[in-house]
């Protein structure tokens, strides 16, 4: 059956700690494979080939780019996450920050109970959100 993977590219040798960091956060979520890069391979030795990992249920793919590019992680595509309490979306958005980009600090924004948006420290833009129910 063919399915739909969200697909994240690293630069700089930063896929695994990524995963690491995001499954560490985030309940009901783990890394699955990952495939290294081995001597003389395209990549840079251990590095992440091609690696999935799940966020509550959700899989993604990720990689460490063997090419360094231009351009980067962009805030027009995010990972939203629904969060089940208060104290889930305070952690969540405190943890992920660090090192990061506050684009909408946590609040009420009126279309929830309470929202943020930020990017982490690896460049990657996520939405946090608590509904009303």
């Amino acid at each position: 059956m063919k399915k739909v993977t969200p697909f994240l590219m690293f630069q700089g040798g930063q896929a695994e700690e990524a995963m690491n960091f995001y499954v560490s956060l985030i309940e009901e979520s783990g890394i699955t494979n990952i495939v290294r890069y081995g001597a003389g391979e395209a990549g840079d030795e251990g590095t992440v080939m091609r690696a999935l990992f799940h966020l509550k249920g959700q899989e993604f793919m990720c990689i460490d780019s063997n090419v360094s590019h231009a351009f980067d992680f962009t805030p027009s595509f995010s990972i939203f996450l629904t969060c089940e309490s208060e104290a889930e979306i305070d952690t969540l958005y405190e943890k992920l920050l660090e090192g990061g980009q506050a684009l909408m600090p946590l609040g009420d924004y009126g279309f929830s109970r309470k929202f943020g948006w930020l990017n982490d420290r690896f460049g990657v833009s996520w939405q946090l959100d608590l509904p009303f129910v």
